[in-house]
């Protein structure tokens, strides 16, 4: 009998893949370790519906025993968000994930490492990782900017988390080559906010206009990905005072309390939740739900044209 193949697709994500049908791929940390539960589960299943609703097929993507899967059913994705014993999986962990037969959640790097090898070219998430404060000494980084360095994939997020040092992620994603749009806007959004106190060279004002951009890193045989930031609604934003209030007592928590690597996003966003009484779940969800939305418009947009082609899938 021949091997099982590598990476599981569920025969949703496979036929609409091999039609040219809109798909967008969804990654689970925000289901093992972004968000509390029950809301964890409640906001995955929302978005998968939200895009069904849109005529797209949802793919999320996560590791169930062992097996990277893409296309998630209901019932693995309540799964995996009703424990606590799961695990955080990036792309390096992925081997050990498969040959340990963990369950857990993908980064934004190793789902959008699933999505490309499952020929799903469009993946929505909240917001990136990137370099984080004092990585000048520390060397923190997120695997997250390497993966958009190499893989051809459009992300939707809200920027990167304000936690983050957002000047130096801008700049290492310039120096990794990965395109940056804004998306009705010419500052690069914060997360929370709206407004990260940065800029961005380049904006597309419609889905429509992403697609285009798409293609033309297509047509050029670029293999790096298109970053579009979509800023949180106006009447969403956390207010910018208690923004940074909030974000100072995390950095200080953390730093008390010697939190290092993979675990420093969680605790953070952690320890947002609780000062902003709830307020920073809201914001959240309210973005994440936009950035959902926007990435189905772009994934029609591309099927429209025909242009969603396979890069290599599996089965």
């Amino acid at each position: 009998m021949p091997a099982a193949p590598a990476v599981a697709v569920s025969d949703d994500v496979r036929e609409a893949v091999a039609a040219g049908r809109p798909v967008v791929a969804l990654e689970t940390t925000i289901i093992t370790h972004g968000l509390p539960r029950p809301r964890n589960v409640t906001t995955a299943l929302d978005a998968e519906q939200l895009l069904r609703d849109a005529g797209v097929v949802p793919a999320t993507i996560g590791v169930v025993g062992g097996r990277p899967t893409v296309g998630l059913t209901g019932e693995e994705i309540e799964r995996l968000g009703s424990t606590d014993a799961v695990h955080k999986i990036g792309t390096r962990d992925l081997p050990v994930a498969m040959a340990q037969g963990w369950s857990g959640g993908t980064t934004v790097a190793a789902t959008a490492l699933l999505a490309h090898r499952a020929g799903v070219g469009v993946f929505a998430t909240g917001g990136l990782g990137g370099v984080h404060r004092g990585a000048a000494t520390t060397f923190d980084e997120s695997a997250d900017l390497v993966a958009l360095a190499g893989l051809p994939v459009l992300v939707v997020s809200a920027g990167v988390k304000s936690i983050l040092d957002v000047g130096a992620t801008l700049e290492r994603l310039e120096t990794l080559g990965v395109t940056v749009l804004g998306y009705r806007t010419a500052v690069f959004p914060g997360f929370y906010v709206r407004d990260s106190g940065f800029g961005v060279t380049d904006r597309v004002e419609t889905p429509a206009e992403a697609a285009a951009v798409v293609r033309a890193r297509d047509a050029l045989g670029l293999r790096s990905a298109v970053l579009l930031a979509n800023p949180v609604d106006a009447a969403e934003e956390l207010d910018d005072e208690v923004h940074r209030a909030v974000l100072d007592g995390a950095l200080a928590d953390a730093e008390t309390h010697g939190v290092r690597g993979k675990d420093t996003t969680p605790h953070l966003l952690d320890h947002l939740h609780r000062a902003s009484e709830g307020r920073s779940l809201e914001v959240n969800v309210a973005l994440y739900r936009a950035n959902v939305a926007l990435g189905g418009e772009v994934a029609r947009s591309l099927a429209f044209v025909g242009e969603l082609h396979p890069p290599g899938t599996a089965t």
